[in-house]
């Protein structure tokens, strides 16, 4: 028997472990960018910005603390499809996770922004010489500069995607749909990210790109947790196997 042969059985454990951390992750996103984030942010207006973020102070450390979440899980989540890939191709394995720990570096760094937000609304900042003005400034531009950086990571996690799409079709168990979707949404946030930072001044551009592409970012990532969750690593047809690479075998006699 060919050493490389794939134990799909095996591969319950990593699958279960990147289902659950891929749920907490949507449950923690869900939360904190579509209703904390986007009911604090005023785009462009630094006073209604900050008195949100005053005002709420509590539901802003809730978001921090669900960002936080979400880097932790996104850790696990590249280890877990790297063990659950591995048999099928590991090179490419370990390039989809290495991706998904570079997205989460970066992923770390834009929430150190929203940490300088807290400590300019959280400290005495106006008696240290600021103006209203001027703290409502800073906080608005850290909470751009969250935004640009994390734009940045979701371009490289669109690579990931990318990677996770190609093992996905190669591996023989998962189901075609989902490395169909998945290719789809690498796709979706490269272009709608890309346009966000190199074409900001055109904001329709993004906007359209995001109408597209939502739809199978949304079902693709969603769909791929869920499989992950409740059926990966139960099927019973083998995974291909590589090639063998030793010598080829002398014919019987």
């Amino acid at each position: 028997m060919n050493p490389l042969r794939n134990d799909i059985a095996g591969r319950r454990k990593p699958a279960l472990i990147a289902g659950t951390a891929l749920v907490i992750m949507m449950i923690a996103a869900a939360f904190s960018y579509g209703y904390v984030h986007g009911n604090l942010l005023v785009p462009g207006d630094a006073a209604a910005t900050l008195n949100h973020v005053t005002t709420s102070g509590a539901l802003f450390r809730g978001e921090i603390l669900g960002w936080l979440v979400i880097l932790l899980c996104d850790i696990v989540v590249a280890w877990a499809c790297y063990v659950f890939f591995k048999p099928t191709h590991p090179h490419l394995s370990l390039l989809g996770g290495w991706l998904r720990i570079t997205y989460s570096a970066i992923l770390g760094i834009a929430i150190m922004q929203l940490l300088f937000v807290q400590l300019l609304v959280g400290g005495d900042a106006v008696s240290s010489g600021f103006t209203q003005e001027q703290v409502g400034a800073q906080v608005l531009l850290y909470f751009e500069a969250f935004e640009q950086i994390w734009s940045v990571g979701l371009i490289i996690f669109g690579g990931h995607l990318l990677i996770l799409g190609l093992l996905a079709l190669k591996s023989g168990h998962v189901p075609r749909w989902i490395g169909i979707l998945l290719l789809i949404a690498s796709a979706g946030y490269g272009l709608v990210h890309g346009a966000q930072i190199f074409f900001a001044e055109h904001e329709g551009i993004g906007s359209v790109l995001e109408m597209v592409f939502m739809l199978p970012m949304t079902a693709g990532e969603a769909g791929f947790a869920l499989w992950l969750l409740f059926r990966g690593g139960t099927g019973k047809r083998p995974l291909p196997s590589f090639p063998a690479t030793s010598s080829p075998e002398t014919p019987s006699s």
